[in-house]
């Protein structure tokens, strides 16, 4: 049986997205751009990334992307209120 991703997906981080994609870990992603395991999983739960310009090469290295192609915000999207 093929499980179906649910409409949750939308609301996932697009840090989690590109870094699984990459099939890396908190950890490696981490060590890679050298900041603590705790700091991806903050990233990516919402609260502000401040990266230093050679954590932001390395994250694009890291991705293969520009910094043009990462998100401007890495943790879920906020979602609006709906019927409210």
């Amino acid at each position: 049986m093929v499980k179906k991703k649910s409409g949750s997906e939308d609301n996932e981080s697009p840090l989690k997205k590109l870094r699984e994609e990459a099939g890396l870990s908190q950890q490696e992603l981490a060590t890679r751009i050298g900041v603590a395991v705790a700091t991806i999983s903050r990233w990516e739960r919402g609260a502000p990334a401040m990266l230093t310009v050679p954590q932001m090469k390395a994250l694009c290295k890291v991705f293969g992307k520009s910094i043009e192609e990462l998100p401007d915000e890495f943790g879920v999207p906020k979602r609006s209120p709906e019927g409210e």
